[in-house]
């Protein structure tokens, strides 16, 4: 992943933040600027929207795969939120589910019952065989 989400702390001087800025430019990262709260950027819109999807799967509204194709299709991500579910581990959601909710109370952070079961019938994702998806393996791109 090509992006950092820097965050100065209480007593990071605007040179050290500026030499660690230039620093991730200079190995081809693309730093953003944040403040230190929960999730960031990325994973406080990430964790919701994928819990959204779960949703959409727990309600029945289409399958994993046709959600994943509509995602990549309509709004140009290399991934649907179900192949990166998969990739991360339902474990990991877990975790991050708790935390941000935690922290936020926002309704759409809360986990998803399937994740829990998910969890409970061992089907972690890419790392255990399956997921969303099923695998042959758990090598992830091509290793």
């Amino acid at each position: 992943m090509k992006l950092v989400e820097m965050s100065p702390g209480l007593n990071t001087s605007e040179e050290t933040f500026s030499a660690v800025w230039n620093f991730c430019q200079a190995l081809g990262q693309n730093p953003v600027k944040t403040k230190d709260s929960p999730g960031f950027i990325l994973n406080y819109f990430l964790i919701p929207f994928n819990n959204d999807a779960i949703r959409l799967v727990e309600q029945g509204v289409a399958e994993p795969a046709d959600i994943d194709k509509a995602i990549k299709a309509a709004l140009g991500y290399a991934m649907g939120p179900f192949e990166l579910l998969d990739l991360i581990g339902m474990d990991t959601q877990l975790l991050l589910c708790e935390a941000m909710h935690g922290m936020t109370k926002e309704p759409r952070a809360a986990c998803p019952p399937l994740v829990k079961r998910m969890i409970a019938a061992g089907h972690l994702g890419r790392k255990s065989g399956r997921g969303f998806h099923k695998y042959k393996d758990s090598k992830m791109f091509g290793a």
